[in-house]
């Protein structure tokens, strides 16, 4: 079977035993990887009932049908599990080594469910698992887990998935870190992780991932690593934050919690600031070429920044900096490094700190709910302390720990007002009033406020849509701003490429068409399948997902934006325009009608789940 292994493993450490599941090649065209493998196992066989942080939950690392390819885009996997932040699907997607490392390492995936009386790691080797003591780990950040590790095992190449002490003590929206610079931070997996007493799972191995066309692969890759200079050199110049200064001139860079669009400090936090003061290195995960990841360093009497834990991308200095009012490149930079190191999500984490901040700015909490901090926005050094209180679970960070929906109803005072989640995951650090589709991603998605399976608007809001939207079928210009049926279709099948992507463990960034992923996936498996039934397996797999959720209890009535998005900017803005209830109301509707789920309740159809061949999840 090209393109995989053909197995998983399922680790059970309540019982401390494993055993090797082997699949069809079937079974991979349905569900492909990544995300596909975590919403068939979570549909399957976590139920309605099941708490997150319980030993019935499963954790499910999954590599996607392209990670481990020595092409560019191929370094990302997932990791997956009911999510502690909302009780529903849970998924964070990761790049770096790890996932194409578990893959050369023999397993397609790896499912754990159960909890182990004391702290453990898994050792992977060339298809030879092993659960090795963690007691002497625990309570340990990630550089220093993972070079006793390494010491350890005497593998200097081994690759690990870790939890920092955020995730042992359960942070709901704690991440597990790859190689302690790649973070698959989103929906609180680490604290599943921990929940579980599980430190890491580490990774060596020495066997190719098998293909169909080697040849073809070969010159699929030559491709991009003759042609990425063209196509992606500001990506490895800038990296993320490189369109920091032009989204602050557009108004779309969220700022004092997402009470406006433009950052009077936004030069001093862009990418090319960054380039230029704290820049050391650039980094990259496996078989890219481009190296968009930073790599910092500081060392002053403000602020020490170790370089092994990378360097912050946009959504960490958006959350961190703008979203906190702060303009201090250092002071993010701390507040990643605390993050990655203790293993939290950056995203969720600098909404925790900015929440607070208006919190305090109106009266809500004082200095003695924060430990003294003056917790006022643009307080770079008070933004630093709160981040390490809250994956310490000290003061105030052990509410804010719990996510800000729990933080605000324990606060009161109309503290709601300040939180911009959806289902309960914090707003990522892109400005949903000047997207309309975006703002119906935000409020559809199955892992609640997501932009990595989102529309970006301003890709329909020029004279004549690319060829990329044509291979989609979507051949009408839309203004940004606009939510009308015709921007609710580009989502839909945008939606479904993003979740194909995920499935794929391809890169978002790597600039390959449409046409050209599906030449990766038949070079790699030699199955001769096409656009058409690649976007299907999309559409399978993020209809599992809703399947998912509403079996957990989601309804409707969640699928709704924040106040705060029906609200203007408070300075005035250049391209923000409020969203109006009625107009978002109406767009899910039509969303759920053009995706074959039932108009009014967004529960799949019986027809669609026969169209799709999962008439099985019909049972529940």
């Amino acid at each position: 079977m090209n393109g995989y292994t053909g197995k998983i493993l399922r680790v059970d450490l309540t019982t401390q035993s494993m055993e090797v599941e082997e699949r069809d090649e079937l079974f991979y065209r349905r569900y492909l990887g990544g995300s596909g493998l975590i919403a068939y196992y979570l549909l399957q066989e976590v139920g309605a009932d099941v708490d997150p942080l319980s030993p019935d939950n499963l954790l499910i690392f999954a590599g996607g049908a392209i990670t481990g390819v020595p092409i560019a885009g191929a370094g990302r996997s997932a990791v997956g599990g009911k999510s502690p932040l909302n009780g529903g699907y849970g998924e964070a997607d990761v790049g770096g080594y790890f996932g194409a490392e578990l893959r050369r390492a023999g397993y397609d995936a790896v499912v754990f469910k159960g909890k182990s009386k004391t702290p453990v790691y898994l050792w992977i080797k060339d298809g030879v698992a092993e659960l090795r003591p963690a007691n002497h780990l625990w309570g340990m950040a990630g550089a220093e887990c993972q070079e006793a590790v390494k010491e350890e095992l005497g593998e200097k190449a081994a690759r690990f998935a870790l939890i920092g002490p955020a995730g042992e003590k359960m942070v709901r929206y704690a991440a597990v870190i790859n190689d302690l610079k790649h973070a698959a931070g989103r929906t609180g997996m680490g604290a599943v992780m921990g929940s579980k007493n599980l430190k890491a799972v580490v990774a060596r191995g020495t066997t190719r991932v098998p293909v169909a066309d080697q040849k073809a692969v070969q010159a699929l890759s030559k491709y991009m690593v003759t042609h990425w200079k063209e196509k992606a050199w500001e990506m490895h110049e800038l990296g993320t934050p490189g369109g920091i200064n032009g989204l602050h001139a557009e108004g779309k860079l969220p700022t004092r919690n997402f009470q406006d669009g433009q950052f009077e400090g936004h030069e001093a936090i862009s990418g090319e600031s960054l380039r230029d003061t704290i820049l050391i290195d650039r980094g990259g995960c496996y078989a890219c070429p481009i190296r968009c990841k930073r790599v910092v360093e500081v060392n002053d009497d403000d602020f020490q920044v170790d370089p092994a834990y990378g360097g912050p991308e946009y959504e960490t200095i958006g959350a961190f900096g703008s979203n906190c009012g702060v303009d201090d490149l250092r002071a993010v930079a701390k507040a990643n490094e605390i993050c990655n190191g203790h293993g939290l999500d950056t995203i969720a984490t600098g909404m925790a700190v900015s929440f607070a901040m208006e919190c305090f700015e109106n009266g809500l909490l004082t200095t003695d709910d924060t430990g003294g901090l003056e917790l006022k926005f643009g307080n770079g050094k008070a933004m630093v302390a709160l981040t390490q209180m809250i994956a310490d679970r000290e003061g105030l960070g052990d509410l804010l720990a719990e996510g800000t929906d729990a933080a605000a109803a324990k606060i009161g005072g109309g503290a709601e007002k300040f939180t911009l989640n959806t289902h309960g995951q914090p707003f990522p650090m892109h400005e949903c009033r000047s997207r309309h589709g975006q703002a119906l991603g935000y409020v559809v998605s199955p892992t609640g406020a997501d932009h990595m399976h989102n529309i970006w608007d301003e890709g329909l809001a020029v004279e004549e849509v690319g060829a990329g939207w044509k291979t989609l079928g979507v051949y009408t210009p839309v203004p940004a701003t606009e939510m009308s049926p015709a921007k609710v279709h580009a989502y839909a099948v945008m939606a479904n490429l993003k979740w194909l992507d995920n499935a794929l463990g391809m890169c978002m960034f790597i600039p390959w068409t449409t046409n050209q992923k599906v030449e990766i996936v038949n070079a790699i498996t030699g199955w001769e399948t096409n656009l058409w039934e690649l976007l299907k397996t999309g559409e399978r797999h993020v209809t599992m997902m809703r399947l998912f959720n509403m079996r957990s209890g989601w309804t409707r009535a969640g699928d709704k934006l924040p106040e705060r998005t029906s609200q203007h900017h408070l300075s005035g803005s250049v391209t923000e325009v409020p969203i109006t209830p009625e107009e978002l109301d109406a767009a899910v509707t039509e969303f759920y009608a053009m995706m074959g789920w039932d108009a009014q309740t967004g529960m799949p159809t019986a027809p669609k789940l026969h169209e799709l061949e999962i008439a099985w999840a019909a049972d529940d």
